[in-house]
């Protein structure tokens, strides 16, 4: 598709409108939504677990996610070439987010904080990371390899097998396969662990992909960088609606998008290592919870008051807003380190 903007003289200029346009398009269709999702009965649901305090938010409309990705959808249709890689990056981020979007659903028809089993779950991103790991090093021309800032390169193509498929020959990296499912898998799990708080995926999630867009650019894929931007935009547009109190949710549509989004982006850019780096606030999120766990099996003690670790700040007494506002300074942090290390690669 060709862009509507045309071929301006600075590109940049169709980053920023992408922005614009996702931020729009969201913020003025959430209230259909809103009212849509009230009308329907759809609430979230909150666990019984957590801070006392949030289960007032039972019942506030959720899957807010979809019409995220209806804003970016807009935005990077109407702006953006359709190149392979853009291609393949949207694809992820819908299946991925379709995949939240079942486990959503069944959260909302058993009247439970849990949709999918674990085991579902995981098959599911298992398959998508597989597939967008072939596409990326087949159709994309991705190399296995990853690079760390210093200039060390890991070549995760070593244990390759090469098959034939319809006359084509398609390479299998196994070590490169293995890698970006666990990067797939883990960024989109990292960003679901941090939607617990009004307005703070969002946020975060707005944050680093502002500074992917910068990454796509400089890696000279103007498409991608469109994506990131209309990523970031749609965000704005739904925290008009999520700030505290939240009116709606993104749900796991939108956390397991994002997240995957994330990790697409960071193998399309070559950027995997950087870009943990760049969401190092999803993985502490998501560390809090690995360490939490593994101290009760093993020691039987806590060293959290509650995981994920926002809600060990709401425990010390911390204000929901104070947490959500102090994890977006912690989140542009990593993000400009991330972004400062980006420089540093091979």
């Amino acid at each position: 598709m060709i862009p509507v903007i045309g071929n301006p003289a600075y590109p940049t200029y169709q980053v920023f409108l992408a922005v614009g346009l996702a931020a729009l398009v969201t913020g003025l269709l959430m209230p259909l939504f809103i009212r849509l999702m009230r009308h329907e009965g759809v609430g979230q649901q909150i666990r019984a677990d957590g801070p006392q305090r949030h289960l007032v938010k039972q019942g506030t409309p959720t899957m807010g996610g979809i019409i995220i990705l209806v804003g970016v959808l807009v935005s990077v249709g109407l702006l953006a070439e359709w190149t392979p890689a853009l291609v393949l990056a949207v694809g992820a981020t819908l299946v991925t987010g379709s995949l939240g979007l079942l486990d959503d659903i069944e959260s909302v028809a058993h009247g439970r904080s849990l949709g999918l089993t674990p085991s579902q779950k995981m098959a599911g991103l298992i398959l998508i990371s597989v597939v967008f790991c072939l596409v990326a090093v087949n159709v994309c021309g991705i190399s296995p390899a990853v690079r760390f800032p210093g200039g060390l390169t890991i070549d995760l193509g070593v244990l390759s097998t090469s098959l034939e498929l319809g006359g084509t020959q398609v390479s299998v990296p196994w070590l490169y396969l293995v890698f970006v499912f666990l990067l797939m898998a883990g960024l989109s799990n990292a960003v679901n662990l941090t939607d617990g708080l009004d307005g703070l995926a969002g946020g975060c999630s707005m944050v680093v992909m502002g500074v992917m867009a910068m990454v796509a650019f400089r890696y000279g894929e103007l498409d991608l960088a469109v994506f990131a931007g209309a990523i970031a935009g749609a965000c704005i547009g739904f925290l008009w609606h999520n700030c505290y109190p939240a009116s709606i949710f993104m749900g796991d549509t939108g956390s397991l998008a994002l997240g995957a989004a994330l990790a697409s982006l960071a193998v399309l850019t070559k950027t995997e290592v950087t870009s943990l780096i760049m969401g190092g606030l999803f993985v502490c999120e998501a560390l809090s919870v690995m360490i939490q766990v593994t101290s009760f099996k093993l020691t039987g003690r806590r060293v959290f008051l509650m995981t994920p670790i926002h809600h060990h700040f709401e425990q010390m007494g911390w204000a929901e807003n104070k947490v959500v506002v102090r994890f977006w300074i912690v989140s542009a942090a990593f993000a400009a380190l991330g972004f400062a290390l980006y420089f540093q690669l091979g």
